[in-house]
């Protein structure tokens, strides 16, 4: 047993302490999404504190803890509230909510995430579908010895974002009468906020919104086999677009503001989703 698949099962064990409940779907909501938790039939919550090895989000907007239930039908895990690399954690700890969330028996994880526009088309509240991501600027979270017990060793990257669910967000955009960004998200390390000439850069690589999380969660999702959907909530313009600093307080309000779209928008995708 590799050492890392084996902290993963202590962690789980913890768990399973807690309960039997065996999730469909996993969800992680990112900053200022949270108050899609409230709107789960919750079985039960563990904080992550509770939870053996288990990494705990020290952020505001990031509560710390999974909620188990149902959420349109389905039989769901939430994360509310995840861990960053800029907290001082390891990667391999970043990735191990959604490695949890997969073997507690997900087969399907939506990523959400509070994200900087890049892709001058966008404006602050707009929600964008990820159909791809650029990681050339974080940790991968594979590094080191290969987990075999999670995925092999050399995982193919070429769809991790699932195209049949990327339908289903359309299909659920279309449903809700919202019009839905996409694009390609790309994943910086954070804490400060990218300066005006990293976004230039970005932008002319292909990027078209920035954040600080969820490339290595669907990473990490993908090694393992889950099927991956991701939505980032466009809160602010990236540095240098609109003549202002940028702030965390800013991307909370916005996500605040678009919070009932979001929370339809995720829940008619889960209904619909198989």
């Amino acid at each position: 047993m590799s050492s890392t698949y084996e902290k993963l099962q202590k962690s789980l064990a913890s768990i399973r302490k807690v309960t039997d409940f065996k999730p469909e779907i996993g969800i992680t909501l990112g900053s200022g999404l949270g108050g899609l938790a409230e709107k789960i039939d919750k079985v039960c919550e563990i904080s992550y504190k509770d939870i053996e090895g288990f990494p705990v989000s020290t952020v505001s907007g990031h509560d710390g803890r999974f909620i188990f239930g149902t959420l349109s039908g389905k039989r769901v895990v939430v994360m509310s509230g995840r861990v960053h690399f800029y907290e001082g954690y390891r990667m391999e700890e970043v990735v191990t909510p959604v490695r949890i969330m997969g073997l507690l028996g997900a087969k399907t994880v939506l990523l959400t995430n509070a994200a900087g526009g890049i892709n001058l088309d966008f404006k602050p509240g707009d929600l964008m579908m990820i159909t791809d991501h650029i990681s050339l600027f974080v940790q991968n979270p594979l590094l080191g010895q290969n987990a075999d017990e999670l995925g092999p060793r050399f995982p193919d990257m070429s769809t991790v974002y699932d195209r049949r669910l990327q339908e289903k967000i359309r299909q659920a955009a279309a449903a809700t009468g919202f019009d839905i960004k996409e694009g390609v998200y790309v994943q910086l390390t954070g804490p400060s906020y990218e300066t005006p000439a990293e976004i230039r850069m970005l932008r002319k690589i292909g990027a078209d919104a920035a954040g600080m999380s969820t490339v290595v969660e669907a990473i990490a999702a993908n090694h393992m086999g889950l099927r991956v959907a991701g939505i980032s909530c466009i809160t602010n313009m990236a540095a240098g677009i609109l003549d202002q600093p940028l702030n965390h307080e800013e991307v909370k309000a916005t996500a605040d503001m678009v919070k009932e779209k979001f929370e339809e928008l995720v829940m008619e995708f889960i209904k619909i989703i198989e």
